[in-house]
């Protein structure tokens, strides 16, 4: 399991499931939040992404949640939160442009393999990369 940080988990949930092709596994309500996570349809027993609020007032930077400011901080460098991976990037991404993603970086070519950027309209620039 690996979390990713998002302002909203209703539309984080449309987002991943819509848009990426996710699906959702876990939706336990837990306070005014809820333990939400999503799968790959092809391995529902595999990584869960775990849609998590930023909104956690506990630790605070300048007045606002600590993780507000580090998400915004990496996104507004042009900073990837995380990577995710794909087995064909040019089907994926064409896939992903139908449902109205926008990439910051298209994709391309590196040592490694392709990769390209997209902005997960929940605050975050996620890399998604095809390794050779």
């Amino acid at each position: 399991m690996t979390s990713i940080l998002v302002d909203d988990q209703d539309k984080a949930l449309a987002f991943y499931t819509d848009a990426l092709g996710f699906v959702k596994k876990t939706d336990i309500p837990v306070g005014d939040a809820k333990w939400l996570t999503v799968v790959s349809p092809d391995a529902p027993d595999g990584v869960e992404l775990l849609l998590e609020p930023d909104g956690n007032p506990g630790v605070q930077i300048d007045g606002r949640p600590a993780a507000q400011v580090y998400k915004k901080t990496l996104y507004d460098a042009g900073i990837p939160f995380t990577m995710l991976g794909s087995t064909d990037l040019q089907k994926d991404c064409e896939r992903m442009r139908e449902h109205g993603v926008r990439f910051t970086q298209e994709p391309t070519k590196t040592d490694f393999g392709a990769q390209a950027v997209f902005d997960d309209t929940c605050g975050n620039l996620i890399v998604l990369t095809q390794q050779d």
